[in-house]
């Protein structure tokens, strides 16, 4: 067989590895959001004031922000450790729980960078709940 007749070989990824990789590039971009928000003026000095958005900076609020945060991170790891029925409907709801919180983000004062983020993440939160929506399904 000459190089011009092959073909490349498209493995079939399993559907939790596709959820490890969805939450992994949420969290891409969650954190990036986050960090490239620090570059916006002003906002360095409402943070050393003690302020986010309309949020006073307390040991709660870090704590809430944390796990607003570490919930996606253990998707990562869940998403490929739990068994399939529980990682399906754990999935669903989590995905769909994080549309809302990402578009308040958007709250106050938002740039581009911020609408175009959360409409990626959106659409990364839209494709997990897809594929536990469509999880594949074998005979018994």
């Amino acid at each position: 067989m000459n190089s011009s007749q092959r073909t490349l070989e498209d493995i079939k990824v399993n559907v939790k590895l596709k959820f490890a990789a969805l939450w992994a590039s949420f969290m891409f971009l969650y954190t990036y959001v986050d960090y490239f928000h620090l570059y916006m003026p002003g906002k360095i000095e409402e943070i050393l004031a003690g302020k986010v958005f309309t949020f006073d900076i307390s040991y709660v609020f870090l704590l809430v922000a944390m796990i607003f945060v570490a919930i996606p991170v253990l998707m990562i790891f869940l998403s490929v450790a739990l068994p399939a029925k529980v990682n399906r409907r754990t999935n669903i709801i989590v995905a769909t729980a994080y549309i809302p919180y990402m578009l308040f983000n958007l709250a106050g004062e938002a740039w581009v960078h911020m609408y175009f983020a959360a409409a990626v993440e959106v659409v990364l939160l839209l494709l997990i709940i897809r594929y536990a929506w469509e999880w594949p399904k074998q005979e018994a």
